[in-house]
């Protein structure tokens, strides 16, 4: 049997960059293994598998070369701009069934946004040489982290540890540890590390950021829109931003580099951020057709 995988990279910034998802479409038949086999052929960080749904617009799997996730958001948003261009879905809300409930879309013009849960926050112990691990970790002294801005880990229906680091530069030279991370990203767990800056390539955006996630295979990644969103609810509550807007660039650091950009919408009541919608921009490069 041969299956049509669209490569679609979601979250450039301008006409290029981004993190390349793929996406099969009409996925009923196939099987869980089959999946996961047709994502490590891919090779891409995660794959979406597109099938019906008796609860939403469409239901969505999401793979990893190694395992099944529940949610990933540049995958998300790869496969509804793809429906979109396809002309199977218009502008408005919908609404994507996984393995882990359903969330919400919006389509707004080229713009794809996904629902995620309000946040939660679990700042760790500074006592405990956790920290001087997770600095560790990354290559750095524990002198290295922000001053202000303890490592904390934030929910919003996936977790993340969240680094603050106090410039660019740091952020830069980050010499990252694989294994060190995947046995503290278990320990704790969490998807990955979201380490990041105040400082960005583009006047007016708030953070530049890198993404590691080796418990999940994925040693660095170039757009995350489950990471992003917890980014922007730490920012907002804890890191002094009080924009409700929030704009992360990704993957400027990697090597070799990927431009993403992704804008995070937070609703806001009474002092406490209760919904966020992540989102950007996604492009379809080209159809791989494979044996399964």
């Amino acid at each position: 049997m041969q299956v049509d995988a669209q490569i679609v990279n979601a979250f450039i910034d301008g006409v290029a960059g981004g993190n390349p998802a793929g996406v099969v479409l009409d996925a009923d038949a196939l099987t869980t293994e089959q999946k996961l086999h047709i994502a490590r052929q891919l090779g891409l960080s995660e794959t979406a598998f597109v099938s019906a749904s008796q609860s939403a617009t469409v239901k969505l799997d999401f793979f990893t070369p190694t395992r099944q996730i529940p949610h990933c958001g540049h995958a998300t948003i790869a496969t509804f701009s793809l429906l979109r261009k396809l002309g199977i879905v218009g502008e408005g809300n919908f609404s994507k069934e996984s393995i882990d409930g359903n969330l919400d879309i919006l389509i707004a013009g080229e713009m794809v946004f996904m629902e995620q849960r309000a946040p939660q926050y679990r700042v760790l112990d500074a006592g405990t040489g956790l920290i001087a691990r997770i600095a560790g970790s990354l290559g750095l002294a524990p002198g290295q982290l922000h001053a202000d801005l303890a490592p904390t880990v934030v929910n919003t229906g996936n977790a993340f540890l969240i680094v603050a680091l106090p410039d660019e530069q740091t952020v830069s030279g980050v010499r990252p540890d694989m294994a060190l991370i995947e046995a503290l990203s278990d320990e704790l767990d969490v998807i990955g590390y979201y380490v990041y800056s105040d400082m960005t390539t583009v006047s007016g955006r708030h953070a530049g950021v890198r993404m590691f996630s080796p418990r999940f295979g994925i040693p660095e990644e170039s757009a995350t829109g489950t990471a992003a969103g917890p980014l922007a609810c730490y920012l907002h509550d804890h890191g002094g931003v009080k924009d409700c807007e929030i704009i992360i660039e990704q993957g400027y650091l990697m090597q070799p580099p990927s431009p993403s950009v992704i804008k995070v919408k937070l609703t806001v009541a009474d002092g406490r951020i209760t919904q966020l919608m992540a989102g950007g921009i996604a492009k379809a490069t080209r159809l791989i057709r494979l044996d399964v």
